[in-house]
């Protein structure tokens, strides 16, 4: 049993069952505060580390977006949860083919773990401009910014509720002797009953829904775009998307609490409600794969075989096919890329304005 298991069992035992949404952040912080979960010997590999493209071309879109800004004089680009420092490293290295956009630029990083902000300092010692860390969104300095959250909305907390014949009652963690177990709380959310089968889920993305409200409401403010991609749906969903994963493999979210990732998919109907509530436009959504296409991979995936080895070469091209796979379980299709941004920045590279979220 972790040491974070038996602290867990303990509040349990002392306060009562408590929300899955309380586990995973517990959880999720001690993880991240304690590993470099990425790569083969890691948990997961996100798309910066399967090929050099994605951060090119994620690049390419940010320099685009500042063209469309007006080329504002001082710019913060943002990451959100930047892992090893891989997408904002390739990120900047194509900056390099517009001198002006380098120059504005001032990199922010909000990362809260120890280990991954070592790892982002190494990889971005050459980079060029000056580099902040944050702890988080408040720290950040006013101006407009281009923000980029690439598979970090899905690391944030949820709420679970099961609709039963009493109503949505919410989903909690227990004990059973002494093993952590699912459970449901004795009361409803609500006394209506649901409108649902037995037994279907709704997740509550209140950390999501705060952080983009906040983000939106700063573009809406000061200008600027803010680019999300995530594993995901347009909700709502109607089954249990909580996972883990553990050396790469599937394994059960209550076992060895604070040792696997834990994670759910995105509800990006819920993400852009908030933003345009809060005043931003809404760009998107679309998948990955559509995404990468408009931005160019197929002609930059060329340029990097021409000069490579028949070796290189391959792996280029297998690089590309995992980012761009649109079969059931593909990048290509489970990512989904939506962008919000001032009001009046009329288009982004890649996406579609749109006045309103698209239908379900």
């Amino acid at each position: 049993m972790t040491r974070l298991g038996y602290s867990l069992r303990e509040a349990i035992a002392l306060e009562g069952p408590m929300t899955v949404e309380r586990y995973m952040a517990l959880c999720l912080a001690h993880y991240y505060a304690t590993r470099d979960p990425l790569g083969v010997a890691g948990d997961f590999t996100t798309a910066p580390e399967i090929s050099q493209i994605f951060g090119e071309l994620v690049g390419l879109w940010a320099m685009e977006v500042w063209n469309a800004m007006g080329r504002p004089a001082r710019l913060h680009l943002v990451e959100l949860g930047p892992g090893r420092g891989t997408l904002m490293a390739d990120m900047l290295r194509t900056a390099r083919i517009l001198p002006d956009f380098l120059a504005a630029l001032r990199v922010h990083l909000v990362e809260t773990s120890p280990t991954l902000r070592a790892r982002q300092q190494g990889m971005l010692a050459q980079s060029g401009p000056e580099i902040a860390w944050h702890g988080d969104m408040a720290e950040l300095p006013a101006g407009p910014m281009i923000l980029v959250a690439n598979e970090f909305f899905d690391a944030l907390p949820v709420r679970q509720f099961v609709a039963t014949e009493r109503g949505w009652c919410e989903r909690l963690v227990g004990l059973a002797g002494d093993r952590l177990v699912f459970g449901l709380a004795s009361a409803p959310e609500h006394q209506q009953r649901a409108a649902r089968p037995a037994g279907a889920f709704l997740e509550r993305q209140d950390a999501s829904i705060c952080l983009t409200a906040t983000i939106a409401g700063r573009l809406a403010r000061e200008g600027g775009a803010a680019l999300i991609i995530d594993y995901g749906y347009w909700g709502p969903a109607t089954a249990d998307t909580l996972q883990a994963l553990r050396h790469h493999q599937p394994v059960d979210p209550l076992s060895d609490p604070g040792e696997a990732d834990l994670t759910t998919h995105v509800d990006f109907a819920q993400i852009a409600a908030a933003g345009l509530a809060a005043g931003a436009r809404l760009h998107g959504l679309d998948t990955q794969a559509n995404f990468l296409h408009a931005l160019g991979i197929a002609t930059r995936a060329a340029r990097l075989k021409a000069a490579a080895s028949s070796e290189q070469a391959k792996a280029i091209e297998e690089a590309v096919a995992r980012l761009t796979d649109t079969g059931e379980r593909g990048m290509g299709a489970l990512f989904k890329v939506l962008a919000l941004t001032h009001p009046g920045l009329d288009a982004v590279p890649g996406l579609h304005a749109r006045p309103h979220p698209p239908q379900r």
